[in-house]
């Protein structure tokens, strides 16, 4: 049951990872949603969610950009709060009648010390040595149960203040605690990059929006710092190597003034280090600037077109593929300058080509 829980919950993750990015489209979306709610038909119980601490890891998907993923993850939490709540109550109220039980059986073993007592004492000595004996000895098991049965209540209910204190504790606290100086390296390189890194990072919590700021606050730009520049140092090498215009192109775009969703991006683990190697200037730049790299693409692509061959419309010829007379040709000298030129034909409608002479 745990195992098959903490399955449903990583491709729960991975699917909402998939529809964060900026190029998912409504698929991602649809198959986050499809993943949480598998994981909303899963049984649960008080003993799984504890051991598993999946309500704990869940919280992360509650801050997802998208909305819809975000409130059908309040939603399970929730109903996992809920379950919690109603599965603990039921333990409380059993340890009650556990010690009702108790407190009866103890009254009844009062009620047999007395009436054998009674009887006792018109029979000889010896017998009634041997009698009273016996019933103290029927009395100490029934007393020895019921304190038995008052340790299990009260371990039940240590447990779950231990549970709870745990919980508070874990939600209350940060898991690692945040560093106040750079980590310092043998190499006066490796340690400029780590500061430069440090630098552009940090100024994500002053303009994360208000619904993130918890999430960004909770991330530590130093040991980010410190991880990104490990990767870069083992795969790129010295920032003065062969890499230098890779290192400088990424230190540009984190730094930019209007690119900071790609510094939110890489502090909250959106981007990982070892994607960062891989990534061209493309991929790191703002929405803003991919917006007009791609009309410079289009503009550069039509003045392309417009370089090319003269074309003239017609409707002198007719498609042999699709019957239509909207044809564009242009015509050029293939053979010696006593032959004829060739005539080019394109289809308009079904861009069927073909050449004469």
């Amino acid at each position: 049951m745990e195992k098959e829980l903490i399955e449903l919950y990583d491709a729960a993750k991975k699917a909402a990872d998939a529809a964060s990015r900026e190029d998912a489209g409504p698929h991602e979306e649809s198959r986050c949603i499809d993943a949480l709610n598998q994981l909303k038909k899963f049984p649960v119980n008080y003993k799984i969610l504890v051991s598993t601490q999946v309500g704990k890891h869940l919280k992360h998907i509650t801050k997802h950009p998208r909305q819809k993923i975000r409130a059908f993850a309040h939603d399970l939490i929730e109903i996992w709060k809920d379950i919690i709540l109603t599965e603990t109550g039921r333990i409380k109220n059993g340890g009650s009648d556990n010690k009702d039980s108790a407190n009866g059986d103890r009254s009844k073993s009062g009620k047999m010390q007395k009436s054998p007592s009674v009887k006792v004492e018109k029979v000889e000595n010896g017998t009634s040595r041997s009698i009273s004996a016996k019933v103290h000895h029927v009395d100490g098991k029934i007393e020895k149960n019921n304190g038995a049965a008052n340790v299990k209540v009260e371990k039940i209910v240590k447990e779950e203040m231990q549970v709870s204190g745990t919980k508070k504790m874990s939600t209350s606290s940060p898991v690692t605690p945040k560093l106040k100086t750079m980590i310092k390296s043998n190499d006066a390189m490796r340690d400029k990059i780590r500061d430069l890194l440090h630098e552009a990072l940090s100024k994500v919590s002053g303009e994360a929006e208000e619904d993130m700021v918890d999430e960004v606050n909770a991330c530590d730009p130093i040991r980010v710092a410190v991880k990104v520049e490990s990767v870069l140092f083992e795969k790129w090498g010295p920032s003065n190597g062969a890499q230098k215009v890779k290192y400088r192109s990424l230190m540009f775009n984190l730094k930019d003034q209007n690119n900071p969703d790609f510094r939110r991006k890489v502090l909250l683990g959106y981007i990982e280090p070892e994607r960062l190697i891989n990534m061209s200037t493309a991929d790191m730049a703002s929405e803003q600037r991919k917006k007009e790299n791609e009309k410079i693409y289009e503009k550069a692509l039509f003045e392309c077109e417009r370089g090319g061959p003269p074309k003239a419309t017609t409707d002198q010829f007719k498609c042999g593929r699709c019957g239509q007379r909207k044809c564009t040709y242009y015509q050029m000298q293939t053979r010696s300058a006593d032959e004829p030129m060739t005539t080019y034909v394109t289809c308009t409608v079904c861009s069927n080509r073909w050449k004469f002479c």
